[in-house]
């Protein structure tokens, strides 16, 4: 009998502000930022093999399987664990665009460890995972950790953080920012002041995407005017900004018709859509502590 685990979703994350307060001598940059997770998700099916191959089963346009993070994560794992005769089946159903600032491709990583982990029976505990996933990248661990999250360094340190319940409307520009134009732009502002966790809005008091602003904005929309052009219309509606190194752009609103009411008005020419805040990973329950 096949051991499954089917429909398991990859959420997206927003950066409610990006903070770059410096850089380290490898060149990695220290980052300040508030990630919060929304119900807006891919979502992956994973099947134990007896064959021990790792094989993504369908096709994704630009993403061969061999550089695929989610390949890559599940061979990462095979290796750690020193297992080489565990194998997998995985499909993946992406609905994040690729190059939009939403961690859809290290969220799908993050959730290929938590369900091989499950399957495989492989033990690891939760900051075990974390670490594995760091290899992956850097917006991996948020993912991993379970819940909305305070995070410094390069953004693997992470604290709970509470976060108001609210709705997102999302524009997808229709561009696809390549991250390293990003960081290597000589434009881009590297000492912004460090905050403090304690500086942060309380979710109760209000909308926390008003709080500071992200320092890859100005570059990002020098480079794609796409952006500026999506931050400008949304902005019309309330506090609208660019989530991660971009493309995506998003803005808060207290209820669902709020939500409603702006996408009715959304240019034919975006793809936009609504999420709703969510406060821990949908698969938390597969978390080992």
């Amino acid at each position: 009998m096949t051991v499954t685990l089917n429909a398991c979703p990859a959420p997206a994350k927003l950066n409610l502000f990006l903070h770059v307060t410096g850089r380290r001598a490898d060149g990695y940059h220290l980052l300040q930022s508030a990630f919060q997770l929304i119900d807006r998700c891919d979502s992956l099916d994973f099947a134990v093999r007896e064959d021990g191959r790792i094989v993504r089963t369908n096709d994704i346009p630009g993403v061969p399987p061999e550089s695929d993070l989610v390949v890559r994560a599940a061979h990462l794992l095979r290796e750690t664990a020193g297992r080489p005769d565990l194998g997998a089946s995985i499909t993946v159903e992406k609905r994040l665009p690729m190059g939009g600032g939403l961690g859809g491709g290290s969220s799908d990583a993050a959730t290929t460890l938590l369900a091989l982990n499950h399957l495989w029976q492989t033990g690891f505990k939760r900051q075990e995972l974390m670490d594995i996933g760091l290899k992956l990248g850097a917006d991996v661990p948020f993912f991993l950790f379970g819940r909305n999250a305070f995070a410094e360094g390069v953004g693997e340190a992470l604290s709970p953080l509470e976060t108001a319940s609210c709705w997102y409307v999302v524009i997808e520009p229709g561009v696809s920012v390549p991250t390293a134009i990003i960081f290597s732009s000589s434009e881009l502002t590297r000492d912004t002041k460090v905050v403090r966790i304690t500086d942060f809005p309380d979710a109760t008091n209000q909308i926390a995407s008003n709080f500071g602003r992200n320092d890859l904005e100005i570059v990002a929309t020098r480079h794609f005017p796409q952006i500026a052009e999506a931050i400008d219309w949304l902005g019309k509606f309330g506090k609208a900004r660019m989530t991660g190194s971009g493309a995506c752009v998003f803005c808060a609103f207290d209820h669902e018709q709020q939500a409603d009411e702006v996408l009715k008005q959304l240019p034919s020419r975006w793809n936009g859509w609504k999420a709703k805040a969510m406060q821990e990973h949908p698969l938390a329950h597969l978390l080992p502590s």
